[in-house]
C-alpha cells in the first residue's frame, strides 16, 4: 500500500550555508514551516527574518519536523552533529543532503536507523541558485517509505529521483557522475596541453576533440547494452588494436603533469583478457 502524502510537513534544515539556505527559502515559499539550526548561530538571522524558526540545539530541531535535512559541509559534521542525539526519532525522515561517499552513506544511515528515523541519502548535482529555483535534480536512495511520504516536499527543490532502496546507492550515482565529468573534463585539458607542447593550435585541434567526445556520447546506448547483455563486440576495433594505441598514449603521457589517466592499469587488463583469448572483442569487455 502507498504511504499517504502529507502536503506541508514541518521541515527543519540542519545546516545553513549556502545549500541549507537555499532549501529553507525553497521551503518557506512553498508554505512549509521551516525549523533551522547552525553552529554559528548568527548564520540563521536571515533566514528568521524571512520566517525561518530558529532552534537553540541540533536535539531541538530534529524533533521539530517530521522531516529534516542535513545541509552540512560533509560527513565529519554530520556525524558530529548526529552524536549529540539520543532519543526516539521514529516519527522523522532524515535526509542528508550533501556530497559524500558510499560509506559515509551507509555510516549516517545506521546511525540515523539507531534513533529510529528513516534515512534518505542525497547526490546532488545541481548549485544552490538552481535549488533555490526549483530546478535541480535531485538523486535520493533509502527509505522508499520516506521518499513516497515526502515527495510533494522534495518536489520543491527539484525533480526527485529514487535511484535505490541502498542508503549509499545515491552516493555511488553521485560521484560516478562526477567522474564522468571529471574523466571527460581532464582528458581534455591533457590532450589541449599535448596539442600545445607540440605546437598545434589548439582552437583547431579544439574542433576535432569535440567531435571524438560526441563519438562516445553517440555510442552511450550501444556500450550500455553490450555491458547488460555481456556481449562486447569489437565495433571500430578489437582489444588487440585498441592496446597498440593505448600503449603509444602511454609513452606519449609518460611525465605529464596531469598524469597518464590511468591508461597503465588498462593496459594491463587489457593483456589478459587478450591472455584469455579476447583479444577479438571489444573495449567493453574490459568491464565484463
Amino acid at each position: 500500500m502507498r504511504t499517504v502524502k502529507s502536503s506541508t510537513p514541518r521541515v527543519a534544515v540542519i545546516g545553513t550555508g549556502a545549500i541549507g539556505s537555499a532549501v529553507v527559502h525553497r521551503l518557506l515559499g512553498g508554505g512549509h514551516d521551516v525549523a533551522v539550526w547552525n553552529r554559528t548561530a548568527g548564520r540563521t538571522t536571515d533566514l528568521a527574518a524571512a520566517g525561518a524558526v530558529p532552534q537553540e540545539s541540533v536535539r531541538d530541531a530534529l524533533s521539530y519536523g517530521t522531516l529534516v535535512f542535513l545541509t552540512l559541509k560533509d560527513y565529519a559534521a554530520t556525524r558530529h552533529c548526529l552524536a549529540e542525539i539520543d532519543a526516539d526519532l521514529s516519527a522523522q525522515t532524515i535526509v542528508g543532503l550533501y556530497t559524500g561517499t558510499a560509506e559515509e552513506a551507509r555510516l549516517t544511515a545506521q546511525r540515523v536507523h539507531d534513533f529510529g528515523a528513516r534515512y534518505l541519502d542525497a547526490g546532488i548535482q545541481a548549485s544552490p541558485e538552481m535549488i533555490g529555483a526549483g530546478t535541480a535534480a535531485i538523486l535520493y536512495s533509502g527509505s522508499r517509505d520516506g521518499f513516497e511520504r515526502h515527495e510533494p516536499t522534495l518536489e520543491l527543490l527539484g525533480r526527485p529521483r529514487l535511484v535505490g532502496e541502498a542508503p549509499d546507492a545515491a552516493a555511488m550515482w553521485d560521484l560516478a557522475l562526477f567522474g564522468v565529468w571529471y574523466d571527460a573534463q581532464l582528458g581534455l585539458l591533457r590532450a589541449l596541453d599535448t596539442a600545445r607542447a607540440a605546437g598545434i593550435d589548439v582552437a583547431d585541434f579544439a574542433q576535432t576533440a569535440t567531435a571524438q567526445l560526441g563519438h562516445v556520447v553517440t555510442a552511450a546506448d550501444a556500450a550500455v547494452s553490450e555491458v547488460r547483455q555481456a556481449s562486447y563486440p569489437p565495433g571500430p576495433a578489437d582489444l588487440t588494436e585498441h592496446l597498440t594505441v593505448i600503449r603509444h598514449l602511454i609513452e606519449m603521457r609518460t611525465g605529464h603533469r596531469l598524469g597518464d589517466g590511468g591508461l597503465p592499469e588498462v593496459a594491463a587488463r587489457i593483456e589478459s583478457l587478450i591472455a584469455d583469448g579476447r583479444g577479438g572483442e571489444g573495449l567493453t569487455a574490459t568491464v565484463g
